[in-house]
Order: C-alpha cells, then sequence, then structure tokens
C-alpha cells in the first residue's frame, strides 16, 4: 500500500498499478510494431517482384510478336 497521503491509497496504488501494467506492455508492443513493419516492408518488395515480372513478360510478348511479324513479312517477299 501506498503510505499516507491526503489521496485516498486505494486510488494511489489504482494509479501505480495502471502505469506498472502499461510499462510492462511497452516492449511486446513496440516489436509488434518492429514486426507488422517487417511484414509491410516484405510485401511491398513481394509487389515490386510481381509488377517487375509483368512488365518483363509483356516485353517479352511484344518481342515474340514484333519477331513473328518479321518472319511473315520476310516470308512473303
Amino acid at each position: 500500500m501506498a503510505a499516507d497521503t491526503p489521496v485516498n491509497s486505494q486510488v494511489t496504488d489504482a494509479v501505480t498499478q495502471t502505469n506498472v501494467k502499461v510499462l510492462g506492455e511497452a516492449p511486446a508492443q513496440s516489436m509488434a510494431l518492429v514486426y507488422q513493419s517487417m511484414a509491410h516492408s516484405i510485401s511491398l518488395a513481394m509487389q515490386n517482384a510481381q509488377q517487375a515480372q509483368g512488365g518483363l513478360q509483356q516485353i517479352g510478348n511484344a518481342v515474340t510478336s514484333s519477331a513473328v511479324t518479321m518472319i511473315m513479312n520476310a516470308a512473303h517477299k
């Protein structure tokens, strides 16, 4: 119990216990924030990789189409 003060000791104990709870949860909350940030960064990297792969697929399709067009034009000459 808290020392004798003008404030009721039950009130000071409740406030003290609340502060202890907040300080006790701080490490877990900070690690949760770190894990969420890491997961978000990894997901952005995966999205960038997917976009790059899609872009390369479009380039591959364009090259294939151009090559087929050149082959077809050469066959008619």
